[in-house]
């Protein structure tokens, strides 16, 4: 056996040690392995001197690791962190334990991290920092400046927050419900939606009518002609443009049979809100039909029990049916009104006001072609659930101000 060992392998025995014997292992199979594949054929000859001669993990300088034994059979110094504490105090493993080197990334307790992520999740105000959303960087500093840690990176505060999908850099616009009868009324709305009305299953003969009004559409005649796309060009538009007025879009959509209807005005009112009514009720199937239930928001146009006692008095068939304060995403004209925004309305290129109102009702004509009814899928009881869990937080809250 020791005359299959060469010359430096013998020197590694002598030497001896664990680390050294560990070496000449390595040294050994990897000699066994480069026997082995010279008896094979010497096909690709250029690519295995390639491989053959690149340099090899052996052959690097192998990294001094200190080790030490636990208490009884084996005991290693803990290593304090940047922050004071003793990261093994509550991580202590049965086996042996490698001591960090001075070049080792940092390790925290769990508990400096849960700290840095309760940071990131509060307001900035709150803490009297002057911004109004922080980077991960920005809760670095923060984390030093408050005696969390003595020295942390920013890169590591981003790995930690990725962990949870905590992003305190964005946001989003929210509408928090203040109408004291949100349930109920948004209950109303949801239902009808899913042909339901007081607990009873609706006619074919019903009809549910969702409207509403898109105000202050701007006719913008831009300084110069808006030139098309091109290979590796986009399309372009003038930033700067004249002002030629406004009029506002009330439209009215058909949530079970996806028929739109709409006018163009130049402001909004009753007398305006009025003409939408006849251009629906005055067309079949609505002008027969035993009930049309009209779901609208509260703005002035359709506003309170004034309201609903002024359409039963324009037309008897017709029920006016209100959603809750600040709750107009409950209205499914909402959606079409994103759809034209989009498809017509960006960018906002009209020469006058008459172009855009033949625009609008071109698109209208266009999209009662091509539309079906919106798969409306939240429900009464997701309603409940939303509203549960804005209420147990906004109780937190209160506690913790407490």
């Amino acid at each position: 056996m020791i005359d299959f060992f060469p010359k430096y392998l013998l020197l590694y025995l002598t030497k001896g040690g664990a680390i050294c014997l560990k070496r000449a292992l390595i040294l050994l199979f990897l000699l066994h392995v480069r026997r082995s594949t010279c008896k094979k054929s010497h096909r690709n000859i250029r690519h295995r001197i390639l491989k053959l001669s690149a340099p090899k993990l052996f052959s690097l300088p192998l990294k001094a690791w200190k080790i030490k034994k636990l208490a009884k059979d084996l005991s290693c110094h803990d290593k304090s962190s940047v922050n004071g504490e003793n990261v093994f105090s509550n991580n202590v493993c049965l086996g042996s334990k490698i001591c960090q080197g001075w070049d080792d990334p940092a390790i925290f307790p769990p508990e400096i991290i849960v700290e840095i992520k309760a940071l990131a999740c509060e307001i900035p105000v709150e803490r009297q920092i002057p911004f109004s959303r922080l980077s991960h960087a920005d809760i670095a500093q923060e984390a030093i400046k408050s005696g969390i840690v003595a020295s942390i990176s920013g890169a590591t505060v981003w790995r930690w927050l990725s962990a949870d999908a905590i992003k305190p850099w964005y946001y989003r616009s929210w509408l928090f419900p203040r109408d004291p009868d949100f349930a109920k009324k948004a209950g109303i709305v949801l239902v009808l939606y899913h042909r339901i009305w007081k607990n009873k299953p609706m006619g074919a003969d019903d009809y549910v009518i969702s409207a509403d009004e898109k105000t202050s559409i701007q006719a913008r005649k831009r300084m110069c002609a808006t030139t098309p796309c091109a290979p590796n060009r986009k399309r372009r538009v003038e930033s700067e443009y004249e002002r030629k007025g406004s009029l506002a879009y009330m439209a009215a959509w058909d949530v079970h049979h996806a028929k739109m209807f709409g006018i163009c005005e130049k402001q909004t009112g009753i007398e305006p809100y009025r003409r939408l009514v006849d251009l629906v009720m005055q067309q079949k199937p609505y002008r027969t039909a035993k009930r049309v239930f009209w779901v609208t928001d509260n703005g002035s146009s359709h506003r309170g029990k004034a309201s609903c006692i002024r359409l039963s008095k324009w037309y008897p068939n017709a029920i006016q049916v209100h959603t809750p304060i600040h709750a107009s995403w409950l209205n499914q004209v909402e959606i079409y009104f994103s759809v034209i925004q989009r498809k017509l309305l960006t960018p906002n290129d009209f020469p006058d006001l008459a172009t855009l109102k033949t625009g609008i009702l071109n698109f209208q004509e266009h999209y009662e072609k091509i539309s079906k009814p919106f798969k409306w899928k939240f429900t009464k009881e997701d309603m409940k659930n939303i509203l549960s869990k804005i209420s147990n937080n906004q109780n937190k809250l209160e506690q913790q101000a407490a």
